[in-house]
């Protein structure tokens, strides 16, 4: 899961990056798509060859947490707090990253190295949960952004701050999930989709109009 994961940001962080080195969230967004769609394509190829796993892998594509277990969580905890530990750890350094590379580097700070170590230990963290409970989108999106509205941009305070609501969300999320279709279980993923696709079309719209 961490290679996979780990190819598919890299892939997605050159294909959004121009010529010259210049990166925008607008270009990162689409590499994101086009990398996703190819992913689901290999996904889809793979599933075809191997039916008898269907049922199994689109659980996993949606999303669920009734199927982890303690077992699973003891399993990817060592992963996650050695992530979390890594990124609070250079969480100042994300801030001078916020003015730009050259005064983030006339100040000392080794630009691609901790780009290289936070994209690292981000990508460790992610691909170490989504492995047990399945994608789960739009969490990442909603989280920080509503976070930020509250307490600002700096990641001293973004950073701890959405890990305790993202998990909070998570478990709140969930609950529609198991309540709405009762006695079946709606997938956290499609609750989450549903709340997070309008947010993103929000926030695009709203720095839309910003500039």
């Amino acid at each position: 899961a961490f290679g996979g994961g780990l190819i598919a940001v890299l892939v997605t962080y050159l294909v959004g990056t121009t010529g010259k080195g210049e990166r925008s969230s607008t270009s990162l967004v689409l590499a994101g798509v086009a990398v996703t769609s190819l992913a689901t394509a290999a996904q889809t190829f793979l599933l075809q060859r191997n039916s008898d796993v269907v049922r199994q892998v689109y659980s996993w594509i949606l999303g669920r947490l009734s199927s982890a277990t303690w077992g699973d969580v003891r399993l990817v905890l060592p992963y996650v707090v050695f992530s979390t530990v890594v990124l609070l750890l250079h969480r100042r350094l994300l801030d001078v990253l916020r003015v730009g590379d050259e005064e983030a580097t006339a100040l000392g700070v080794n630009v691609s190295r901790v780009r290289l170590v936070v994209v690292i230990a981000a990508t460790l963290g992610t691909a170490s949960v989504v492995a047990v409970s399945g994608l789960i989108g739009f969490v990442g999106i909603i989280v920080p952004h509503a976070v930020r509205l509250v307490v600002g941009t700096s990641y001293r305070l973004v950073l701890p701050i959405s890990l305790l609501f993202g998990a909070a969300f998570l478990i709140l999320a969930d609950i529609p999930g198991r309540v709405l279709d009762n006695p079946a279980e709606t997938p956290i993923g499609v609750v989450t989709a549903f709340l997070g696709a309008p947010f993103f079309l929000l926030i695009l719209r709203t720095r839309k109009n910003e500039r």
